[in-house]
């Protein structure tokens, strides 16, 4: 498992422990190819076997931080033009390995948590559900082997379209910074 996608990031943080407990920067500014600052933050909490994919953006940013539990993550990269067009990545996040994960726009993901799990995001953008897209999870055109069969998914995600009907409107890459 590797992330293969342009401008996809992911920063292994440093843990600072000693006998009172432990300390983690998950977030500076500065390790982030992007010209608007991160406006909100939110916190999902997700019961195992929970997926939530595959949602997009067009113009907003996401920086991902699990706080606790495991998760399987899975990114598409949507961008018409993108050096990594149509590529397919996966990689785990984990409260006990700390690691922050930076989603450009036109980059689909989605996780699939694997225990209880606390995932806190910044967003470059106010939510008002007008840049919220979706892809099937289960599209093989992804060719996304998720590891867990009995799936706890919402409506939208069960009816999101396929990736054909999402790439009838494409995403346009543009290079961060």
């Amino acid at each position: 498992m590797g992330v293969t996608i342009d401008g996809v990031k992911v920063m292994d943080l440093e843990v600072h422990s000693d006998v009172r407990g432990s300390f983690v920067e998950f977030y500076r500014g500065s390790w982030l190819p992007v010209e608007r600052p991160a406006l909100q933050g939110n916190i999902s909490r997700s019961a195992a076997g929970t997926l939530r994919a595959m949602h997009f953006h067009r113009h907003q940013w996401d920086y991902w931080f699990a706080l606790s539990g495991e998760a399987f993550v899975a990114l598409v990269d949507l961008r018409s033009g993108s050096p990594s067009e149509r590529a397919t990545s996966t990689l785990r996040l984990s409260g006990a390995t700390p690691r922050g994960l930076f989603i450009p726009p036109g980059v689909a993901h989605g996780f699939l948590a694997e225990t209880d799990l606390v995932l806190e995001y910044l967003v470059d953008r106010y939510f008002d559900g007008t840049d919220e897209w979706g892809i099937a999870w289960d599209d093989p055109a992804l060719g996304i082997d998720w590891p867990a069969a009995d799936l706890i998914l919402s409506d939208r995600d069960r009816n999101n379209p396929s990736l054909a009907e999402a790439l009838r409107d494409p995403v346009r890459y543009t290079t961060m910074g």
